[in-house]
């Protein structure tokens, strides 16, 4: 048997010779296998079609055409593995323990959603992978941080998305633009209950009256009551710290019942071209979380984006994952090879130029980001966010 087996390897190094295709080059074809989780079904399964999976097959699409990724033994193209969460916490973990156990991914991308991200970092840590995170907006960001030292965060935190949207808010107030009353609602998981946490003393502290505050179960279908009740309370501004469902349904009910605010604000989703392809005139001056700063090569990507992907970008999250990907890519290439660690190392040490600009993420979170953007002319633009400059002025909500 060890004599066949021999006489095997021996024919079949002989005719790689032949064939011009070596040792080295057979190991250069063997694709970079790359997992990626998030919801395909389930209340979140929305917001992943459009700024979780896609940017994975861009960026795949790219590198692949490009030949692969160029590492020191040659360039290897890539391979997806994607896997379906169901919006459940518990199959995001089994899902990463898969790819890690199983599959043997050289590399596992950070799922879609705080709460998901949260749930599975001691699973990334656990077998050394790195974490590297856009779809996760949490207070704790520090404290992770450093009890995971291979967690990135590609967002900010909770406070920062609270403040600036309480700052903007504040602003109109200041200007006699709007009054004091603001209701508040959000869906409680995570993310919408870290964000109205947060928010209550700032508001206050701001010298607002909260008149309304409600939070909603993750998955709610019917959002009437919650926008009648807040109507009921005859508020100035409304503020709804969202995940994709609640901010589609929540619109539609304020139109219905034409929720009379000169200042409206949703979180997630409501950057999606499909919430004003949905909405048309009555999406105009609605505030929301995200919000971009307009550029050719922006507009450049959307269209790769589209005809790759068929899927028309946000202006908030696919710029940053995209430029996340970037941000990997090059760390990969730096090290010359799939040494997880040394690839977390790397974004460490380094800078990097991407399609937003420059990320430093080598405190292990962002140091500037868009969080607060306005439907202006058909464009979500940025009006607020930290450390950036050049945001458009805020107007009023005028109707639905």
């Amino acid at each position: 048997m060890q004599k066949r087996t021999f006489l095997q390897l021996t024919v079949g190094a002989a005719l790689a010779a032949t064939l011009g295709l070596g040792i080295g080059a057979a190991q250069a074809q063997k694709p970079v296998i790359i997992g990626v989780v998030g919801p395909k079904t389930g209340p979140l399964a929305g917001g992943a079609a459009i700024t979780h999976f896609p940017n994975f097959r861009l960026w795949a699409h790219e590198i692949n055409e490009a030949g692969g990724l160029k590492l020191k033994e040659g360039r290897r193209k890539v391979k997806l593995i994607e896997y379906d969460d169901r919006t459940n916490p518990g199959e995001t973990i089994k899902a990463v323990q898969r790819l890690a156990t199983q599959d043997k991914a050289d590399f596992i991308m950070a799922p879609y959603g705080t709460g998901f991200n949260l749930a599975t970092a001691p699973i990334f840590a656990k077998h050394g992978y790195p974490q590297i995170a856009q779809a996760a907006v949490t207070d704790k960001v520090d404290d992770l941080t450093k009890r995971f030292p291979n967690l990135f965060f590609f967002q900010g935190t909770t406070t920062q998305y609270a403040s600036t949207a309480v700052n903007v808010l504040k602003k109109l107030m200041d200007e006699g633009k709007i009054g004091k009353r603001v209701a508040v609602v959000n869906v409680g998981d995570t993310f919408g209950i870290e964000l109205a946490n947060a928010a209550r003393p700032l508001f206050k502290a701001a010298g607002f009256e909260i008149v309304y505050d409600k939070s909603y179960p993750l998955g709610t279908q019917d959002l009437a009551p919650v926008i009648k009740a807040a109507k009921a309370a005859k508020p100035d501004a409304f503020v709804a710290w969202s995940y994709p469902p609640d901010t589609f349904g929540l619109a539609e009910q304020a139109k219905i019942e034409n929720l009379q605010v000169k200042a409206y604000y949703s979180a997630v989703a409501t950057a999606f071209p499909g919430f004003i392809g949905k909405f048309g005139k009555s999406a105009e001056g609605i505030l929301g979380a995200g919000g971009i700063k307009d550029t050719p090569e922006l507009q450049a990507f959307y269209k790769r984006l589209k005809k790759v992907t068929g899927v028309d970008g946000d202006y908030w999250g696919n710029p940053v994952y995209y430029s996340m990907l970037q941000v990997i890519t090059q760390a990969i290439e730096g090290v010359g090879s799939m040494d997880r660690k040394a690839i977390a190392q790397y974004i460490k040490d380094h800078k990097f130029q991407t399609l937003i600009g420059e990320i430093d993420v080598r405190n292990q979170k962002l140091n500037w980001l868009w969080t607060v953007g306005q439907w202006q002319d058909g464009v979500f633009n940025g009006v607020a966010g930290v450390n950036v400059k050049g945001g458009k002025a805020v107007r009023l909500k005028k109707g639905w």
